[in-house]
């Protein structure tokens, strides 16, 4: 076990909030008398992690969206880089959030503190060249996508393949019996899940979206039940306020697991909540709305033709998708949704792929792995193992053999 007394965790939104408590907790139970803080949200200070600075305030998603919210990250990185400095933890554990995390490795290095990257950036979808200031600044990378393994080791990172950590999370998972019985609906009834998102940004986007949706679909099944998810990082006045006048709806806080199970059809906002949905067997239509300037900066950067993780992982379109400006429409969305409700063998199709997909991503215990990789020692800035030279630029890259 490594002799540090403590290590901190930094998750940037409500996403990482939950992947960082399975985490924190695995932690907390190998190492008792490790101090366990960060950055983080009320999964991760009830998993037992001192939460320095809260994760529901930060949270954007990129692009114009981020540059939108600046003044504030700034804030909180310059707040929790103090604290770094000062505390000088044993280990700097970043997840996900890489706009903001990779610049917080940069002071790490700068203060000796080796970095360990739990839920790395998917810079195989976009902005593959974050590989040599990863290679710079990470210790070790825990990956959680099967070929990732390979991405990091083929470019000179030292990685370990630990499992996705929503099999730890989905554990606790209802079944569809129980998540029916939890939202008073019928065994048989056909019930509608609607997922907006975590971010204030997406569910002001999206909530109109599927609002309508829902009161068009209800013209042609009148007993469908509708049931909206709503994030713990949303405020009631978003979202109420949002779907007011449509009476088919049916808002439940912080149940999205149960919501997934019981649904027989989801309408998904992009993200970690499509991979959910996956992995609980639900089919699904993702949807996501991008500014203008963040359609456009995709289309020249990014490098995979999906957005949702099940088409990602599996390689192929499983699920339909609309995040074009053009596709992201009430019209193609209603129609999506009424071929899948038409078809039994549509959504039997993504059953059967969604198997496939599980199959992949490893076992329960992945807090555990994770946990016991940071805890085992023998991590260091990679300026240590990996010198880099000053050319008057970018430092050279040394690739570890």
């Amino acid at each position: 076990m490594t002799r540090a007394s403590s290590i901190m965790v930094v998750a940037g939104e409500a996403s990482g909030d939950l992947h960082g408590a399975g985490l924190c907790a695995a932690l907390r139970t190998l190492a008792p008398g490790t101090r366990v803080f960060g950055m983080g949200g009320e999964r991760m200070r009830a998993a037992g992690a001192e939460i320095v600075a809260d994760v529901s305030r930060s949270a954007v998603v990129g692009g114009t969206e981020v540059v939108a919210n600046m003044p504030a990250l700034y804030r909180v990185y310059r707040r929790l880089r103090r604290v770094l400095e000062r505390e000088r933890p044993g280990v700097l554990v970043l997840i996900d959030f890489p706009e903001f995390n990779l610049r917080l490795a940069r002071a790490a290095r700068t203060a000796g503190v080796p970095v360990v990257y739990f839920v790395p950036p998917q810079i195989w979808a976009w902005r593959g060249r974050r590989i040599k200031t990863i290679r710079r600044l990470v210790s070790l990378v825990l990956a959680v996508f099967p070929f990732e393994r390979a991405f990091y080791r083929d470019a000179g990172v030292p990685v370990e393949f630990v499992g996705h950590p929503l099999l730890d999370a989905l554990v606790a998972a209802p079944t569809r019996a129980e998540a029916r019985r939890a939202l008073g609906v019928a065994a048989d009834g056909l019930v509608i899940g609607l997922l907006p998102g975590s971010r204030r940004s997406e569910a002001t986007q999206m909530l109109p979206l599927m609002r309508e949706a829902a009161a068009r679909l209800s013209a042609d099944w009148s007993q469908a039940r509708f049931v909206l998810a709503q994030a713990p990082t949303l405020d009631d006045a978003l979202v109420h306020g949002a779907v007011a006048g449509t009476p088919a709806i049916r808002v439940v806080r912080d149940a999205a697991h149960t919501v997934m199970r019981a649904a027989d059809l989801l309408l998904v906002t992009s993200g970690t909540a499509t991979l959910e949905a996956a992995l609980l067997g639900t089919p699904m239509i993702v949807c996501y709305r991008l500014s203008r300037v963040t359609e456009l900066l995709a289309k020249l950067v990014v490098r995979v033709p999906w957005i949702s993780l099940a088409n990602i992982t599996l390689g192929r379109a499983v699920v339909p998708e609309l995040f074009l400006r053009r596709d992201v429409t009430v019209g193609r969305l209603v129609a999506e949704a009424r071929r899948l409700l038409e078809s039994p063998e549509a959504r039997d199709a993504q059953r059967t792929a969604f198997t496939e997909l599980r199959a992949q991503l490893g076992e329960p215990g992945v807090g555990k792995r994770a946990a016991q990789l940071i805890l085992g020692g023998g991590l260091c800035p990679p300026s240590e193992t990996f010198p880099s030279t000053d050319g008057g630029g970018e430092a050279a890259e040394r690739t570890p053999r």
